[in-house]
């Protein structure tokens, strides 16, 4: 039982780490296009989106929960006979998730912190005790939620510029940039605040996985000190930044005017906060660079730089896999010590 306890408790801090790490992963993705516009200089869009994220992680906890029980049964990871095997499964996941956020970061690529996790879980689960462990309705779900997202933010990217485009085609362009830029402010507050309500989500369901497998709690239900402290851990998080991926998002996929950078904000926001009302984790990442793509090509389809696009798309197509081999990996090296 000490064992376990202290498994449990492993689980906690590693998983408020990687809530902390998503947060300096992904703030970029909230805030990119601001400080590319300079509709706000990129301190006080930092701490703005910290701000919103923690705003957005108190909120809401259905994604919390999708994660918690749609991917992996926790009730059915450990066994009287095998009592760890559920929080050596997690605690592996999380090792995982975390090496390969940390990789991504280092090199500035906008990979998604849900394709690692979602993928870090099945992978260690899988190792621990087979393919039939997975709960594959709940599974699919995710998968198709995380596939189709980035597909809809194309397409609501396209059709929010094309909008704009017809409603501010006769505005005087300065007077347009300056009007955009001060509703950029409000645009990337959504955006951080839709991303803090998705996002820190999948750090609670894993607490909540963990406090399952070793029989610490009976219910799927996210506890209130859970809440807080992934809400506390994503703010800080946020609060550092992370620079290098806002070079890459908010640069490298097109040249972003403010008009731009309104439309992509919105056009991100509106998917990923629809996704969390339908309980279903999405990549923000994934979302937002998405937008960004759709919002070019609305514009003129050479303005979107496809080389750094194929970049990013190439990661998305192998974080899951990686992320699945890596956490078997770590499971395996766990259960020598444990």
């Amino acid at each position: 039982m000490e064992t376990i306890l202290i498994l449990t408790i492993l689980v906690v801090i590693f998983a408020l780490a990687f809530d902390f790490i998503n947060g300096f992963h992904d703030t970029a993705n909230a805030i990119a296009t601001s400080v590319s516009t300079r509709a706000l200089p990129p301190r006080t869009a930092v701490l703005m989106a910290a701000i919103m994220n923690f705003v957005g992680a108190i909120t809401f906890v259905g994604v919390a929960k999708a994660i918690a029980k749609d991917i992996v049964d926790p009730f059915s990871l450990s066994t009287p006979e095998t009592p760890m095997i559920g929080s050596v499964v997690i605690l592996a996941a999380l090792c995982a998730a975390i090496t390969w956020n940390l990789l991504t970061w280092y090199y500035g690529i906008p990979s998604s912190s849900s394709h690692t996790l979602i993928g870090s879980i099945a992978g260690a689960a899988i190792a621990a005790a087979g393919f039939n462990i997975l709960n594959y309705s709940g599974f699919i779900k995710i998968i198709q939620a995380l596939v189709f997202s980035p597909f809809i933010a194309l397409a609501v990217g396209f059709l929010m510029m094309s909008l704009f485009k017809v409603v501010f085609k006769n505005m005087n362009l300065y007077k347009t940039n300056k009007g955009f830029r001060t509703m950029q402010i409000g645009t990337a507050a959504l955006q951080a605040f839709t991303h803090g309500t998705n996002d820190a989500q999948k750090a609670m369901g894993i607490i909540t996985m963990a406090l399952i497998a070793g029989g610490l709690q009976t219910h799927d239900e996210v506890q209130g000190w859970v809440r807080l402290a992934c809400a506390v851990a994503m703010g800080l998080g946020t609060s550092i930044g992370g620079y290098k991926i806002i070079k890459t998002v908010g640069g490298k996929i097109m040249k972003i005017r403010p008009i731009n950078g309104a439309a992509a904000d919105l056009s991100s926001a509106t998917v990923i906060f629809g996704a969390t009302l339908l309980h279903l984790p999405v990549s923000t990442t994934h979302v937002i660079s998405s937008a960004i793509m759709g919002v070019g090509t609305a514009q003129r389809v050479k303005d979107v730089k496809w080389g750094t696009a194929r970049k990013i798309v190439i990661t998305w197509i192998i974080t899951m896999p990686i992320s699945a081999i890596m956490a078997a990996g770590f499971y395996f090296l766990l259960n020598i010590f444990f």
